[in-house]
């Protein structure tokens, strides 16, 4: 049974967690008298232009050797039996999806692994429905899913101890078109910690159809994001390390909204921006697109990212929209890039935050900076494009090591 749970209820899931979980299996590396516990959920941030994306788990895969083999000894499983489809985009603002728990030998873990179910045994194992569209379409795996996806994370157990693990699936960059309609898995996984902090507010009801997204980010690089509440409009960004961050909301039709140097002081702590007295809302604006084509080397596999941003006068920069480029093609296409001016508050906790249209020194009305990058190659920032006027423009990059 699906286990999706909501912000508040999963303060006190993780609370009980140790009495409330049952176990799901596990493999070799246990003991009888020198083992703690493991326990693994999921979470997601939501899909760039998807109304659900799919997948099914099979099982957590941990051990102590980072170079140890799919079949060598020594592997502890966390199995779901049957494997689990689990919608991704039901996992926004900090619910979880929990995957089960195991036994595990006192011990340094260096190598953990997620494994979903092939598309070869089940043809919608993995899955996507495309924003206006109502047909679920198969999402290509890569052979290297078969095994597990391998997960940059190391942890320790200790003889009676417990140690909850949060795997963040990014589906709006996992989720990487191809042509002709079809649709590839390029997994980016996280693993982040269990305990609650971050970001909340809400956003004005009457702007929850319009695709609303709100993100966290830093130096102008996107670190969390998510769709607020379709029935209240509230958001969470969860799991955030300490720091400063610049929150973006953006809408179809709406100019965007910026609150500059927000803090999150701490792993337990949450900052809040509004409340559902006073929602943010968003100033109308006309829209354009900025479109193109990313060249990268013959026989590359990466996938190139493409974000349209802006600077403020004296503030941060941020981006506004991002989308990662057809990986068979390289076409990209940002639309419903605001026309208007953002508008721009600074962090208070004086509450509500006031915002105006802030100056920019792109500058902001129609005016864009946007940046081609990929993993091991070296990132490409074009002049400013103004598409205030012709409502579209059309840049192409070449991406090199």
């Amino acid at each position: 049974m699906t286990t999706s749970t909501s912000r508040i209820a999963l303060i006190s899931t993780t609370i009980l967690a140790a009495a409330t979980l049952a176990a799901c299996g596990g493999g070799g590396g246990g003991s009888a008298t020198a083992t703690g516990t493991l326990g693994v959920s999921m979470t997601d941030a939501p899909a760039c232009g998807f109304d659900a994306v799919n997948v099914t788990v099979s099982k957590v895969r941990v051990h102590q050797s980072a170079s140890a083999g799919d079949t060598d000894a020594g592997w502890t499983d966390i199995t779901l039996s049957p494997a689990r489809k689990i919608n991704l985009l039901n996992l926004t603002n900090g619910a979880l999806e929990t995957l089960g728990e195991t036994p595990l030998a006192v011990g340094h873990y260096t190598q953990m692994r997620l494994v979903l179910d092939a598309n070869a045994n089940n043809a919608l194992a993995n899955s996507v429905i495309a924003t206006g569209t109502t047909t679920e379409v198969s999402l290509d795996t890569p052979s290297a899913v078969q095994s597990g996806i391998k997960l940059v994370n190391e942890f320790d157990v200790a003889a009676g101890q417990r140690v909850d693990l949060v795997l963040d699936f990014n589906a709006c960059k996992s989720v990487v078109t191809k042509g002709n309609g079809k649709y590839a898995l390029k997994p980016v996984v996280k693993v982040v910690p269990t305990v609650l902090n971050g970001i909340s507010g809400f956003v004005n009801k009457a702007l929850l159809a319009s695709h609303v997204m709100v993100s966290a980010q830093q130096n102008g690089v996107v670190i969390a994001s998510t769709a607020p509440s379709a029935t209240t409009g509230e958001f969470f960004l969860a799991r955030l390390a300490p720091g400063s961050y610049d929150v973006v909301i953006t809408a179809d039709n709406s100019a965007a909204a910026v609150v500059a140097a927000v803090p999150v002081t701490s792993t337990t702590s949450t900052t809040t921006l509004s409340t559902s007295a006073a929602p943010f809302s968003l100033a109308p604006s006309a829209q354009g697109s900025i479109s193109g084509k990313v060249t990268l080397p013959a026989g590359s596999t990466e996938v190139a990212y493409v974000a349209a941003k802006q600077s403020f006068a004296a503030g941060p920069t941020v981006t506004v929209k991002y989308q990662g480029a057809d990986i068979s093609t390289g076409v990209y296409s940002l639309k419903t890039l605001p026309l208007a001016a953002p508008q721009f508050a600074l962090y208070s906790a004086a509450l509500p935050l006031s915002f105006a249209a802030a100056p920019t020194t792109t500058p902001g009305t129609g005016k864009y900076r946007v940046e081609a990058s990929a993993t091991g190659y070296a990132s490409v920032t074009a002049p400013v494009l103004d598409i205030s006027l012709v409502n579209q423009a059309n840049i192409d990059f070449t991406l090199t090591p």
